[in-house]
């Protein structure tokens, strides 16, 4: 079956980030792709782009985009019922940065015009296992915040949910097979304080999630332990 492949100019995240440039003062010129892949379903996943664009200044802006789209990613906090200790649940894979297993939280591209809160919480049942709403979810930055400012277009959205349960029930969410063969995924979760958490994790979005959790949630003691 032949699947036609979205242009560049009809794909959801171009029209965002082109709209947001040229809010923002940007005179686009001219936009080249070096390469593009795409969902099996014709719909834009990544492209390398060429910008050519003047600044309000009357600067060129540096050329190389690496065009994402915006993620989603959540703290899952399980709280033992009883000693109402807290443990997050964490995903192990194997990822292009270094070629390392990396420890990460739940995370999702926002794709086309879905709602960041409903991916969030659809990854989170996804990767770990826990089934839970959107409206469980708790966000943690009121606008997009960017990792990578100077050479991709990638905006994350934060959130946080917390369960209490049973300590046994908790430890059913350690060391489960969570990948999706078909997409080459080998994905193991592994439940852990926070403390723990902290220094396994390589992800600065991972890190920053810590920090952004416990101001919100006011444990200014286990920020210390950071």
């Amino acid at each position: 079956m032949n699947v036609k492949k979205e242009s560049l100019d009809d794909a959801h995240k171009y029209r965002f980030w082109r709209r947001q440039a040229e809010s923002n003062g940007l005179k686009i010129n001219k936009v080249e792709p070096f390469y593009t892949r795409y969902r099996h379903n014709g719909e834009l996943l990544f492209a390398m782009l060429e910008v050519d664009a003047d600044t309000p200044e009357g600067d060129k802006i540096p050329p190389a985009l690496f065009l994402k789209g915006h993620a989603a990613t959540v703290l899952v906090c399980l709280i033992d019922a009883q000693s109402r200790e807290k443990f997050v649940v964490l995903v192990r894979q194997r990822r292009i940065c270094d070629g390392s297993h990396t420890y990460e939280h739940p995370a999702g591209m926002v794709d086309t015009t879905d709602d960041p809160v409903e991916v969030a919480a659809r990854e989170v049942g996804e990767e770990i296992g826990l089934e839970i709403s959107p409206e469980d979810l708790t966000r943690l930055n009121p606008k997009l915040w960017f990792p990578s400012t100077g050479t991709s277009d990638e905006g994350m959205h934060f959130f946080f949910v917390e369960r209490e349960m049973p300590r046994e029930q908790i430890m059913t969410f350690h060391h489960k097979n969570m990948g999706v063969q078909s997409e080459f995924e080998r994905i193991t979760t592994a439940v852990m304080t926070l403390p723990e958490a902290h220094k396994l994790v390589t992800n600065v979005n991972a890190v920053l999630l810590h920090f952004l959790y416990l101001q919100a949630v006011g444990d200014y003691e286990t920020m210390k332990r950071l």
